[in-house]
């Protein structure tokens, strides 16, 4: 364990004392007690003024000896007594492998002592602090803002779980993005003993806006200021992290220090480890007031309510009025002011040993935090460059960093045996519809998933997009995975318009698809992009999840249902817009198709207009797409019609039909029965007749399909008997809840599949 244990060594200084100085004190009494090598007897009986032995000086010895013994003996009496309490105290006597406390570094409020001996209080194997029970909640705030914000509170979440052995509740003080995004992963992660609640940041806006800040975090930068009004009333305590955090350590361990708060100390923080506060970085360079260096806000441990006794929101404003007149602004956002308040009030802070907060900011003294690698406790990127920021041992910080931005956040949902869980509606809803399925049944797995919940991140690269206010918007709507990662560039260059695209990933692959997307000048040119990611997890690939997903989460009243393995014609997002309005389509109800077709060649000249794509297909350089493997799926498309057509035309449903349409965003989602490869768009299409849908050809639109390697769901589907048995069975269920729910206008689909 890590910190100078003080009580511990208060305990051993003593039970060497008790036992060793009276023992010493009896061996200089005895040995004192021989003259000429004969012994002197110190019995009064024997030592009496008559005795030829007997002096004035060997008088006053005896005399002297005897005060010495009854003051060794009174030393003795008060360290018994203090053995004794401190035995009584020690956290870990009489406490076996139940324990309810965990083991923790001894911190320290004596900053002198710290700075002192920073190295050796790391590498200090005892330590026991204060208890903190085995199911006791510890509180985490968190300002977070934006897009990338909510990225990094997420490696910064999992690491905290990843060593946790307590139940966490998060209070996250987010804007509007930052609150769709986490509370979208939150409630499909389903960590148990986790509980989130958010705060409205831009309600907060008013409390900080009066100060002029000139950090990169913006206004959001100042939010910590008002967590005393901002969380519960009764939250008496928390601790407050930064999103570009990460814990090397059971966050329990922080916690506990709580405990060790003395007198006035409600501000528990570590020292900055930069010369920023010394005012020596450059010339003419004039910080905010601070208490020697200073102490960086990233980690912070608040005591909530004594900071509301102590009218903290009265004590922040007035300092900051008062700076600022001459500061003019802040350019470290919050900090700043906390520094200026301690700078008056040194009394306030708890100063934490900087193991807590290893701050990796370019001219640190962070090194001297640390002897060893293993002493680490959290590490704080607080430079702009962050992960290229320059550091001896910047490699192990990073792979660190690394571990957790790829670790598979599934593996997280473990239960804290011994804690019992709050009811979680949707939890208890999900266990019940599983333990109504047969486990012996086939074609269980197919079943189950239909219930699984996969995690969600929306919106994982910043997005930018306001729909056009004249209600044409059209936005495409595909899914992919990663070996299909290739098409986006491509998509990209042929529609302009806004695109909603639902990933399939694993945490590791949607780290390589981030630095693909930041790699690429033609998807970063591009904010109207939405790139959502389900995370991993079952052996299907969940195809109409992954659409429902996307689906949902567009902003435009219309939507084009594509496949990633398409290209659009070149002007197509014009030409919908202005058919949605020939169309009628937001009064009617109406499927517009888009006419698919397909090429076996990779490298490809693309059609530029309807008359070249005839050529092409007159060539043979281009079909009609499946017109080889499954003609059903588009034949109703009526492809010789749509050669010479001009304007456009109805189509009736058949079986199997699966064209890709223009939709209103109202429109059904899709069954997710349905997983892998077969009859997932078949059953959408089945349903949108059912709500009596009108199917439209587009006579002047199209889409190319681009070649690849097959997937493995239909590699799957092609040899697993099982699996196309499984499939065959999803369809006549799905056909008999049809008619459930429609009723006798239903009854069309079972009898044209036993047609077919």
């Amino acid at each position: 364990m890590l910190g100078i244990c003080r009580g511990r060594r208060k305990f051993l200084a003593a039970s060497l004392t008790v036992l060793f100085v009276p023992a010493i004190t009896w061996i200089y009494l005895f040995a004192g007690s021989f003259e000429d090598g004969k012994p002197v007897s110190l019995s009064p009986l024997e030592s009496q003024p008559h005795s030829p032995r007997y002096t004035a000086s060997s008088q006053r010895e005896r005399e002297s000896l005897e005060v010495r013994m009854r003051e060794v003996e009174e030393e003795n009496r008060v360290l018994r007594k203090q053995l004794s309490l401190a035995q009584s105290r020690s956290p870990s006597h009489h406490r076996g492998n139940h324990s309810k406390t965990y083991s923790m570094e001894e911190g320290t409020g004596d900053s002198e002592s710290l700075r002192a001996g920073i190295v050796a209080g790391n590498s200090s194997e005892c330590g026991q602090q204060p208890a903190v029970e085995k199911c006791e909640t510890i509180h985490v705030a968190i300002v977070c803002a934006g897009y990338n914000a909510s990225r990094d509170v997420v490696t910064l979440v999992k690491s905290v779980l990843f060593h946790r052995r307590n139940p966490l509740h998060f209070h996250l003080i987010a804007d509007a993005i930052a609150k769709q995004i986490l509370a979208t992963l939150f409630q499909t992660w389903m960590v148990p003993a986790v509980r989130v609640d958010f705060y409205d940041a831009d309600e907060l806006k008013s409390e900080v806006s009066w100060i002029p800040n000139k950090h990169y975090s913006g206004i959001y930068g100042l939010m910590k200021l008002v967590l005393t009004k901002t969380l519960p009333s009764n939250l008496e305590r928390v601790i407050v992290l930064d999103t570009d955090i990460t814990f090397a350590t059971d966050i329990a361990e922080l916690w506990a220090v709580f405990h060790k708060f003395k007198g006035q100390q409600v501000l528990g923080l570590v020292e900055n480890q930069s010369d920023w506060y010394l005012g020596n970085l450059w010339k003419n360079h004039r910080p905010w007031p601070a208490l020697g260096r200073g102490y960086n806000t990233g980690v912070i441990l608040l005591l909530l309510d004594k900071l509301r006794k102590m009218k903290w929101e009265q004590m922040w404003r007035l300092t900051a009025e008062r700076e600022l007149m001459s500061m003019l602004s802040t350019s470290l956002a919050d900090q700043d002011i906390f520094n200026a308040v301690i700078k008056q009030n040194p009394f306030l802070v708890y100063q934490l040993p900087c193991f807590w907060n290893v701050q990796l900011s370019d001219h640190t003294r962070s090194e001297q935090c640390y002897r060893d690698v293993s002493d680490l406790k959290v590490i704080h990127w607080n430079s702009p460059k962050k992960l290229r920021v320059k550091n001896k041992h910047v490699e192990f910080f990073r792979n660190l960093y690394l571990t957790f931005l790829e670790y598979d956040g599934n593996l997280l949902r473990r239960e804290l045996f011994g804690c019992p869980s709050e009811a979680d509606v949707n939890s208890e809803n999900l266990q019940k519809q599983l333990s109504e399925l047969d486990e012996d049944d086939l074609c269980y797995e197919f079943r189950r998933e239909r219930f699984t919940v996969h995690r969600t991140h929306l919106y994982f690269l910043h997005y930018e997009y306001e729909p056009a206010s004249d209600n044409t918007d059209v936005t495409l709507v595909a899914q992919l995975s990663m070996d299909r990662l290739q098409m986006l560039e491509a998509i990209c260059k042929h529609w302009e318009g806004p695109i909603s695209l639902a990933l399939y990933l694993s945490d590791a692959e949607a780290q390589q698809f981030l630095r693909y997307a930041q790699g690429s000048e033609v998807l970063m040119s591009r904010h109207n992009v939405g790139y959502h990611i389900v995370y991993k997890e079952g052996q299907f690939y969940p195809v109409n999840l992954l659409r429902n997903v996307a689906m949902k989460h567009i902003s435009t009243p219309y939507m084009f249902l594509s496949d990633i393995d398409f290209l659009p014609m070149y002007g197509l997002y014009e030409y919908l817009r202005k058919s949605v309005i020939q169309l009628d389509l937001a009064n009617t109800k109406k499927a517009l198709i888009v006419p698919a077709f397909e090429t076996l060649r990779y490298r490809l000249s693309f059609p530029k207009s309807k008359a070249e794509l005839l050529s092409m297909l007159d060539m043979g350089t281009l079909f009609t797409f499946r017109y080889h493997v499954w003609t059903k799926g588009h034949a109703p498309t009526n492809f010789a019609k749509w050669r010479t057509a001009t304007t456009p035309y109805r189509v009736e449903w058949e079986a199997d039909f699966e064209p890709y349409v223009v939709v209103r965003k109202d429109c059904p989602e899709y069954d997710r029965r349905f997983v892998g490869f077969g009859w997932n768009k078949v059953a959408h299409i089945m349903e949108l007749d059912a709500q009596e849908y009108e199917f439209t050809v587009l006579p002047n639109a199209y889409m190319i399909h681009m070649p690849h390697a097959p997937s493995f769901d239909i590699t799957k589907f092609r040899s697993n008997k099982q699996y196309r048995i499984c499939l065959k069975t999803l369809k006549e269920e799905f056909q008999q809840d049809m008619s459930r729910h429609y009723g006798f206008a239903a009854l069309k689909y079972l009898t044209a599949e036993n047609n077919s």
